[in-house]
């Protein structure tokens, strides 16, 4: 490694090329070896030789990517996509989720752009203008230090959606990844970050990977959805059995229920709870469909 280079993580676990030049790798295999992270390469090492992704020419990271049983029979991998059109796969068997982290933060960590915080409050478009900020990546949240001195905090388990634009940012058309999550436990905002394309698609694959796992689906009694919708309109949960006429001790079990399916988010104990992101789009849905 160079005087600037500087290890990340390094670990055992297995690897294969999914993806080459577009066209998916049907008979691809797993290779065992070390994998070594860097600040400006991923390093895969195995009896067939040593490769080096460059971090500069990762694209993202995607979903699945089960070209054969294999693969598909491997519970926990990164899908790692490159500028050529590959898609290398990368397993640390329970230390996966960990490498996952400390890669995005590899390619993100201080890297400079704009953001316009808040751009959206309330559903309400505020005159916040675009501010120079860094970017920092851990495994719960992603805080940006603004210009100004003061510091946002993105907590990753409550992204609500990451919906990519191109904007007008201080008279220069800019991509820019229009963020939706909650400030203030339940105050529902929108971030905007605007940079270039490539840091923006890395940034996209986080945030969206984040939003995607709030959206999934939740089997819910109609008495449970006219509970959320209460709370979504804004009423507090200490009032909630008044406002509904159910009994207390019935509102408390199903808030009981919703903190356990990943819905409410408990703040202290005895009936005062919070909604997450997934219970801000179940009740929208269910006021919608009223």
């Amino acid at each position: 490694m160079s005087e600037s280079e500087y290890k990340i993580a390094d670990g055992s676990g297995k690897f294969l090329q999914a993806v080459k030049d577009g066209r998916r790798m049907k008979d691809a295999q797993w290779s065992n070896g070390r994998i070594l992270l860097s600040n400006k390469r991923i390093v895969l090492a195995g009896n067939d030789g040593k490769r080096n992704l460059p971090l500069s020419e990762v694209q993202g990271l995607s979903g699945r990517y089960d070209v054969n049983q294999t693969v598909a029979e491997v519970g926990d991998y990164v899908s790692i996509r490159m500028s050529n059109e590959s898609v290398v796969l990368v397993s640390l068997g329970d230390n996966t989720e960990s490498f996952e982290s400390k890669l995005y933060g590899a390619l993100l960590d201080q890297t400079e752009l704009q953001v316009k915080h808040p751009a959206v409050k309330g559903g309400v478009v505020t005159d916040e203008e675009f501010e120079r900020a860094r970017i920092k990546v851990d495994e719960s949240e992603l805080s940006v230090a603004m210009s100004n001195g003061s510091f946002v905090s993105v907590e990753l388990d409550d992204v609500g959606s990451a919906e990519a634009a191109s904007l007008d940012v201080n008279g220069e058309k800019k991509p820019v990844l229009k963020v939706e999550h909650t400030i203030d436990q339940d105050t529902s905002v929108q971030t905007y970050f605007a940079t270039d394309s490539h840091t923006a698609s890395i940034l996209e694959s986080l945030l969206t990977k984040e939003a995607q796992k709030s959206q999934g689906s939740v089997e819910l009694s109609e008495t449970e959805k006219r509970v959320l919708m209460a709370l979504y309109s804004g009423v507090s949960s200490f009032e909630i059995p008044d406002f509904l006429g159910m009994d207390v001790d019935e509102v408390e079990e199903i808030f009981e229920r919703l903190v356990e399916v990943d819905v409410l988010e408990e703040v202290r104990k005895r009936r005062e709870v919070t909604m997450k992101t997934r219970g801000r789009n179940i009740a929208s849905e269910a006021i919608n469909e009223e």
